[in-house]
């Protein structure tokens, strides 16, 4: 089953403060990875395939189009920003793992790169506050989907605190 983004790339720059002559094949990837872990998330399966069936598919509407330019798409564009700041300096080649060095200003130091990043998953865990709001006041009469998670499906969570990895 194909995927489809959720956001499109110029999201990203025109709603942060990343550059737009960064190449977008630096940060793609982590828009695809915040969807599938983040948005996937909040979610659940089924929604989160029928929305994305329905880009692929071109009949995106209504509540659902709705859905996705008030609520899903700020939440993913913050989310994917988290997931690409500590990355954004880093580049792998054949020779190895590089990282790139501004010509007219100074690298910044893990603190400040954590500090960006605290403040993305700040701005992604407000959306999706309001997400969570509108999904419990909304959900059971617009989208049945988010109800109807099963066996291995993902079922939408409803907290946003971020609790760190649990690695084991």
């Amino acid at each position: 089953m194909a995927k489809a983004l959720f956001i499109k790339e110029a999201d990203l720059v025109k709603n942060t403060a990343i550059s737009g002559n960064v190449d977008t094949n630096k940060f793609i990837q982590f828009i695809r990875l915040a969807q599938e872990i983040h948005i996937q998330n909040y979610l659940g399966t089924d929604l989160y395939d029928k929305i994305s069936n329905d880009i692929v598919n071109g009949n995106l509407t209504g509540n659902y189009l709705e859905l996705v330019n008030d609520f899903i798409q700020p939440m993913l564009i913050h989310f994917s920003m988290a997931e690409y700041l500590p990355f954004a300096s880093y580049t792998i080649a054949n020779g190895g793992v590089y990282r790139s060095e501004a010509s007219n200003g100074s690298t910044i130091s893990k603190e400040e790169v954590d500090f960006l990043v605290q403040k993305e998953r700040d701005y992604a865990n407000y959306y999706t506050n309001r997400f969570i709001d509108y999904m419990g006041n909304n959900a059971s009469s617009l989208f049945p989907e988010y109800y109807t998670n099963s066996n291995e499906d993902i079922n939408p969570d409803k907290d946003t605190v971020f609790h760190g990895w649990n690695l084991g």
